[in-house]
């Protein structure tokens, strides 16, 4: 009887997250651990690292300790490559908080063992900066942690990233005594020139304001001198505006945010300042306005135009939010309204998921440590919230997908092709608890693996020991590849990865699907930057 040469046989390509062939240690939950290489366990920890936040089975403290040693180790063997990660990071993957300490460790690692090869330390500290205030954000981080003295790769690359990130309605956001480091304290620190002259009244402006709070503005400056001239309205005359036609381009050249105009009113935020906010709210402020809007009683006409811009594709990836957001919004929203914008906008989030021909399995982890304490503190998404959406956005979109819920034992939740993500989502979700909350993803396969083209498996991957000896792997035949999709970013795997039909891959956006077309066609994938 043939071993190999059967019929389903197709060449295997290599994937990046790469573990020792044999196990060395053990699972969180007691199985088989398999031991990642410095890079691949990198990766899977930064897409996973929100930065000082406690996980299930890892303390906040002991996450951000490996997460730094692995980066130290990563930019003194590979700078290239840990540069071309974190960049990455910062973008298209959208982890802000481990970018920043990414960025940091890793001119620490170098400065500690004088390495100047390659890529240079100023640019990987500018290439992480993508927003006004994670300057200040950066510096704060570094001073806490080594003390005032602020290298020079620091202070330059973050003075190139104000040249790029300081403007008038940057500083009216983010400028305020609740930071410790203000922006004019990054400017002290980094002096960078100012890229045109309308930039060097604003760096002038902003130190002056920082030692006195009414000093003069600029003639060049009109978005700050529209915003003191809107503060010195009286309060009892400040409604009025809402009764003006021109009320939107009032606010949008005082660089008014919904936050800002909430304080200037001094109350209750109405259905006139609500419908004269939105047309220049950013897209994630409407997203997670959706039940204000609907509690003020936003005309139906408005409220089209805001879906409208929720659920255009393009809005959708310039905004990079997770898929899990659409989700959250969609649950916090009181009315119907947006459920079909939202629908549109997740699936629009989720384009790098393959289509999946042929029969699927998709097992999608309900365990305790994938529904017990969420991605963040400032979040109530659990990691099982964001295996359900990649879970139930499979079963939708592929062939013929058998989509499993999966603890102790498991249950079938059925995904009609084409069905809504976010209703069959939530629906999953309501079946948390239905068969336990341990973690055996060997007896998951046994019990569902019926002669399926391909497997994915959507889980923190800290799984029991197998029952009756049956190893994650052996659990599917060996021409049957396994995705792993990891959303812990623990030490050990569950199953040796990178070769042999055995992937695994990991993040809370759709980005590193993309690696499963590639493998599919037996090709080897690289690493998604």
């Amino acid at each position: 009887m043939a071993k190999f040469n059967v019929f389903r046989a197709r060449p295997a390509g290599t994937s990046p997250v790469a573990t020792a062939r044999a196990p060395s240690g053990r699972t969180y939950e007691g199985g088989d651990g398999y031991a990642r290489d410095t890079k691949s366990e990198l990766f899977l920890l930064a897409v996973s690292n929100m930065g000082g936040e406690d996980t299930f089975y890892e303390s906040g403290a002991r996450r951000d300790t490996r997460f730094a040693d692995l980066v130290h180790q990563a930019a003194l063997a590979d700078p290239e490559w840990t540069a071309r990660l974190l960049k990455w990071l910062r973008g298209e993957a959208n982890m802000r908080t481990a970018s920043l300490v990414g960025a940091a460790e890793f001119v620490l690692a170098r400065l500690a063992a004088s390495s100047d090869a390659g890529v240079t330390n100023r640019a990987v500290v500018d290439s992480v900066l993508q927003r006004a205030d994670e300057p200040g954000e950066l510096l704060a981080y570094w001073t806490s942690r080594n003390g005032r003295r602020v290298p020079k790769p620091i202070k330059r690359g973050i003075a190139d990233a104000v040249r790029r990130l300081y403007d008038e309605r940057a500083v009216l956001k983010w400028d305020s005594d609740a930071r410790g480091f203000r922006m004019a304290d990054v400017l002290n620190l980094a002096h960078p020139s100012p890229a045109a002259p309308w930039q060097g009244a604003l760096f002038q402006h902003v130190l002056d304001r920082r030692r006195c709070a009414d000093v003069a503005v600029p003639d060049e400056l009109r978005t700050i001198a529209a915003r003191r001239a809107l503060m010195a309205w009286p309060v009892e005359q400040r409604r009025a505006l809402f009764t003006r036609p021109d009320a939107a381009d009032v606010l949008r050249r005082a660089g008014m945010t919904w936050e800002a105009v909430a304080g200037w009113l001094q109350g209750p935020l109405t259905k006139e300042v609500w419908e004269a906010l939105a047309p220049s709210m950013g897209f994630m402020a409407l997203l997670r306005s959706l039940r204000n809007f609907d509690q003020a009683g936003m005309s139906d006409e408005v409220a089209a135009t805001v879906a409208a811009r929720l659920a255009d594709p393009g809005q959708v990836a310039r905004s990079r939010q997770f898929p899990f957001r659409f989700l959250s919004a969609y649950e916090a929203a009181p009315s119907l309204r947006w459920g079909h914008a939202l629908d549109q906008a997740l699936q629009a989030s989720l384009g790098n998921l393959p289509a999946l021909p042929g029969r699927s399995l998709v097992l999608v982890d309900t365990s305790a440590s994938m529904t017990h304490g969420a991605i963040s503190a400032k979040s109530k998404v659990t990691p099982a919230k964001a295996a359900a959406v990649f879970g139930v956005a499979l079963g939708a979109k592929g062939e013929q997908v058998d989509v499993v819920g999966f603890a102790d034992g498991t249950f079938r939740h059925d995904v009609p092709r084409g069905a809504s993500v976010v209703r069959e989502a939530d629906r999953f979700l309501e079946r948390i608890g239905e068969v336990g909350h341990g973690t055996d993803i060997a007896g998951a396969l046994r019990r569902s693996y019926r002669r399926h083209d391909r497997v994915f498996v959507i889980s923190d991957m800290q799984t029991v020991s197998g029952h009756h000896g049956t190893s994650v792997s052996d659990a599917v035949p060996r021409h049957v590849p396994i995705y792993g999709f990891n959303l812990g970013g623990y030490g050990m795997a569950a199953y040796a990865t990178g070769g042999g039909n055995r992937h695994e891959f990991g993040g809370l956006s759709d980005a590193t699907f993309r690696m499963v077309p590639l493998l599919e066609a037996g090709r080897n994938a690289d690493w998604p930057f």
